[in-house]
């Protein structure tokens, strides 16, 4: 071969690299591959021409650049602490923090510039206006409440910088020494007064025991003597009932019966003691041990 056709051979064959490397630099500058955590912001000319979402993308290369890599994942920012007044005028320190993630980057890029300084920013003022429309205890017990007006305010603020406010969190309520003496003798003051009435309660269950105890006591004595009123008024509707059947001879046998016990029970004495007996009661006597021999 001649050195021209040496010379002209090396030169095809420098073209023909050129080339390939050419392609592969167009190929390469022409596939985005963007990762699942990110969305890129794609500017032709200066302007925003589109976003890429993850996976295989394809821009026309040197016309159309990524400028922004912009991470989707849920961020948070630095807890912070702002002062506020309540609507009872007490000065509350208020400690914070907010979650949020970036759904529309191409408005998160071209709106704003500090995104975690303008969101915080965001939430110091609404935290300050909403604990202003609220009484101390209405901070205190209505937490929940408050976080849920807190995060709806927040995103409608930031609707325009494509920022979703996924979480508002407030973590603590703090008040100054003053307050914090004034609530401390306030609620020893309410324990105090709950301490008295348990007393006072206790007292009363007291009383009202002690008085059914004895309206039950009353109760059953009264009971009892109506269960013996019953009796001896049975005993003596019986008595009046043999009257009745049997005539002046059955009344006459109750006498006589009761003569001859007692009798039997002064028989059964001692015999230190001297009884003296009427001779008419002798002559009753006789007269029921004849009644009762007669009866049997």
């Amino acid at each position: 071969m001649t050195e021209d056709q040496i010379i002209g051979l090396l030169t095809s064959n420098i073209i023909f690299i050129l080339a390939a490397v050419l392609i592969v630099v167009v190929i390469l500058k022409g596939i985005k591959i963007v990762p699942q955590s990110e969305k890129y912001v794609v500017e032709r000319f200066g302007r925003l021409h589109s976003v890429l979402g993850p996976g295989i993308n394809f821009i026309v290369p040197f016309l159309d650049v990524a400028r922004h890599k912009i991470s989707i994942l849920e961020r948070q920012l630095p807890n912070a602490t702002q002062d506020a007044i309540t609507k009872d005028n007490v000065l509350v320190q208020i400690d914070t923090s907010v979650f949020y993630r970036i759904l529309e980057p191409e408005k998160t890029v071209y709106r704003i510039r500090d995104v975690d300084g303008a969101i915080a920013t965001t939430v110091a003022g609404i935290v300050r206006a909403e604990i202003g429309k609220m009484d101390l205890d209405e901070v205190q017990s209505n937490r929940a409440q408050l976080i849920s007006r807190i995060q709806e305010a927040v995103e409608t603020a930031v609707d325009d910088w494509g920022i979703q406010v996924t979480r508002a969190e407030i973590l603590d309520v703090n008040l100054d020494q003053a307050t914090r003496d004034a609530m401390l003798q306030q609620l020893n003051a309410e324990r105090a007064r709950r301490a008295q009435v348990t007393e006072a309660e206790g007292q009363k269950r007291s009383v009202e025991l002690q008085a059914d105890a004895e309206l039950y006591a009353a109760e059953q004595t009264a009971k009892a003597r109506r269960i013996q009123a019953e009796a001896e008024a049975y005993a003596t509707g019986v008595v009046a009932k043999a009257i009745q059947d049997n005539g002046i001879e059955a009344a006459q046998y109750q006498v006589a019966l009761k003569q001859v016990e007692a009798l039997n029970a002064l028989g059964n004495g001692t015999g230190s003691q001297t009884i003296v007996v009427p001779a008419n009661a002798l002559e009753a006597f006789g007269d029921a041990f004849k009644m009762l021999k007669g009866r049997k």
